[in-house]
């Protein structure tokens, strides 16, 4: 499935039935009174968060949601059937804005929550209703009223644990495949991974936490340099992030060069980005000059635990997964004890 973050969308929830104008009609009562029922309430629109899609694609080609409308009142005072609500599956992460005024209206950030964005229009009332001591036979009822229409604008912000940034080419994809059961495109040229990939890997009691395969970022991303601004609201929602630097001599960029221009970016983008804890792993130790280069980075750096790791052969992976869990925790032990 094509991984879709933006959409636009008109929601129209249901009108309300009419109501009904009728009289009773019974053998030797000729003039029978009003007997006309009211018309059902339209069906609300409702927008509910699911883990089950993680994409927007859905939205791209619907011009409209509408919910039923209710049904009309008849005689005998037999009120109109409501109309169907029309539920709204979105992925969690994401945010609903009103497409005319910019306002955010709901984000949705947890499993099954709603939201009913459009409510049903109120059935008319019956000429029944409308009998008086004084009008025994009004032959007048109520219409429905319209449901509510909205134009709304959503946008997707992945919600992981983990966020894996770095350069085009670092081993992302790679790294993630090894982390989890994710199964991204793998290649040897930049840009391989055009969309965020999320990957769940289980810790050492069975418990899974989300990690997600940031696509490559360089230098002027904030401006849309690359792959640019579009992927770094992504980085936003993540708990932690694992900074993944080529340390290959293959690279053009030396790993210190590499660290410092991510770090620039996520800071030009949004100054909360460089307070997001960060484990930095060097990657490609297997490879010519490696290890010399990370001696390099870490004396520049200076006393940073940095871990040293190959995706390719799997080399130092228990280790990075046994310190990606006990930050996890650490990070969800924060949230509950600074959670008001």
């Amino acid at each position: 499935m094509k991984f879709i973050d933006e959409a636009s969308v008109t929601v129209q929830s249901g009108n309300g039935g009419r109501g009904c104008v009728s009289f009773r009609r019974e053998k030797f009562i000729e003039r029978g009174g009003p007997d006309g029922g009211d018309g059902g309430d339209g069906g609300n629109v409702i927008l509910k968060a699911t883990t089950a899609s993680r994409t927007l694609q859905e939205f791209r080609y619907t011009q409209l949601i509408k919910a039923e409308n209710g049904g009309h009142g008849q005689g005998q005072q037999k009120y109109g059937r409501k109309g169907k609500d029309r539920v709204v599956a979105l992925p969690v992460g994401t945010q609903v804005y009103d497409a005319e005024t910019g306002e955010l209206i709901k984000d949705f950030t947890r499993t099954d929550e709603t939201l009913v964005i459009a409510r049903g229009g109120r059935g008319g009332q019956g000429n029944k209703k409308f009998a008086t001591s004084t009008h025994r036979a009004p032959r007048f009822a109520q219409p429905g009223e319209p449901g509510e229409m909205f134009q709304l604008r959503l946008e997707l912000k992945l919600l992981a644990d983990v966020g894996i940034i770095g350069f085009p080419n670092a081993g992302k994809s790679t790294l993630i495949r090894r982390l989890s059961a994710a199964k991204p495109k793998i290649g040897n040229y930049p840009f391989t991974t055009l969309t965020p990939m999320i990957g769940m890997v289980e810790n050492n009691f069975g418990e899974p936490f989300a990690v997600a395969d940031i696509p490559g970022l360089i230098e002027g991303a904030h401006d849309g340099v690359g792959l640019g601004i579009r992927f770094l609201k992504h980085v936003e929602r993540t708990g932690l992030l694992l900074h993944l630097i080529d340390a290959s001599a293959i690279s053009p960029d030396d790993p210190l060069s590499q660290y410092r221009i991510i770090n620039a970016e996520l800071a030009a983008f949004s100054p909360e980005l460089p307070k997001k804890k960060q484990l930095i792993v060097l990657n490609k130790m297997d490879l010519p000059e490696a290890e010399n280069l990370a001696d390099q980075f870490c004396a520049a750096l200076g006393p940073t635990d940095v871990l040293r790791i190959s995706a390719a052969t799997a080399s130092g992976i228990p280790k990075l997964k046994n310190r990606l869990t006990r930050a996890v925790d650490a990070y969800h032990e924060h949230r509950k004890n600074n959670t008001v």
